[in-house]
């Protein structure tokens, strides 16, 4: 890298660095200035599981695959909310690896019946569905019914909100409308726990992040009472963010890794740890939200994420988190606690530095 896009690249860290979410460092002590679910409707406005301290606004920057950039605790390990529902669709694709999901299309009820997925509404929903965020699924999962997310509107999201948040918004078709939410996506982590029958968060370990290199505590904890029977054993059922605690906790360097490993199409040192294709469908876009993919933010024509490649994707997650993945710069970026109001500056700075080697 030259020495000028050494230094630009200097002053987007330095930028990111100064520019820390306004959310507390510890939750326990003011439990109001941390976290998302504050925004819901009561009763379900309240923690399900834990939430912990955490770190100073830290990240990273690989380019063709080596770190070129670090700032603040890129080793610490931190809840990262709904980076979450990436990992979700990464352990599918592990599933689909394995021979455990060969069809996305299929009806999840068809697969795992007594699930949730058994009622008329339900029951056409697929696993690919559940991928784009377009299933409509009706229910509540441990506790949590569908409707706290109907209306969710979230900031990459470019259409207006059509109503108030956990409003009665008339249920449409599987498959006919998209909606960024929480619920459905505990209901697709269950759907994946039945599938393996082991702990998410073991299969993640295994199957990804020790062929990885993974060296930092990850951990991906559930709600404190989602817990289910299989086989005989009592295993967690975690969810796809910490919209209500738990969720999964990584450093930022080990989501570099996974990063790195979706800009490889799947494959780490000559093992493919993900089918190629199962990446290559990752990043395309969903037939009526054309700005998202398999649980993946992308960036058709720039628009989304300015500076940003448009084959760029997104694990984006509240607090400011953020793993970007862009094949046209060969980049991995990861932010922790970046304020979400100073993605699109550090974007743009990045962009202009990495663009300049």
């Amino acid at each position: 890298m030259s020495t000028p896009a050494l230094r630009s690249l200097a002053q987007a860290t330095a930028f990111a660095d100064a520019h820390e979410t306004p959310w507390t460092r510890d939750p326990l002590r003011e439990p109001l200035r941390f976290g998302v679910h504050h925004d819901d409707p009561p009763p379900w406005n309240r923690l399900r599981g834990p939430v912990h301290e955490r770190g100073p606004c830290s990240g990273v920057v690989w380019q063709h695959g080596a770190e070129i950039a670090s700032w603040g605790q890129p080793a610490r390990s931190d809840q990262t909310f709904s980076v979450a529902k990436t990992c979700l669709a990464l352990l599918a694709g592990v599933a689909q690896l394995r021979g455990l999901l060969p069809d996305v299309d299929r009806p999840v009820a068809a697969q795992l019946p007594g699930i949730g997925f058994d009622t008329p509404h339900n029951a056409p929903i697929t696993w690919r569905q559940l991928l784009e965020q377009t299933s409509e699924w009706e229910g509540s999962c441990f506790g949590l019914p569908d409707q706290v997310d109907r209306w969710r509107k979230v900031a990459h999201d470019p259409r207006p909100a059509g109503g108030p948040k956990g409003g009665n918004r008339p249920l449409q078709a599987p498959g006919t409308y998209w909606e960024y939410n929480d619920v459905r996506i505990n209901q697709l982590s269950l759907a994946l726990l039945h599938l393996f029958r082991e702990p998410l968060q073991q299969v993640m370990q295994d199957a990804l992040l020790q062929p990885l290199g993974a060296q930092d505590s990850f951990r991906w904890e559930g709600y404190d009472d989602a817990w289910v029977t299989l086989d005989g054993r009592r295993l967690p059922s975690v969810p796809g963010g910490t919209h209500w605690g738990g969720g999964v906790t990584v450093s930022a360097r080990d989501l570099a890794r996974l990063g790195q490993l979706l800009l490889e199409g799947g494959t780490h040192q000559g093992r493919a740890l993900l089918p190629a294709d199962w990446v290559r469908r990752m990043g395309q876009p969903a037939a009526i939200a054309p700005f998202y993919g398999w649980l993946v933010w992308l960036n058709p024509e720039g628009r989304l994420f300015p500076g940003a490649s448009a084959d760029a994707v997104f694990m984006q997650g509240a607090g400011g988190h953020m793993v970007w993945v862009d094949p046209a710069l060969q980049a991995v970026v990861v932010t922790r606690w970046l304020d979400p109001a100073h993605h699109a500056r550090f974007i743009a700075m990045a962009a202009g530095a990495l663009r300049g080697t």
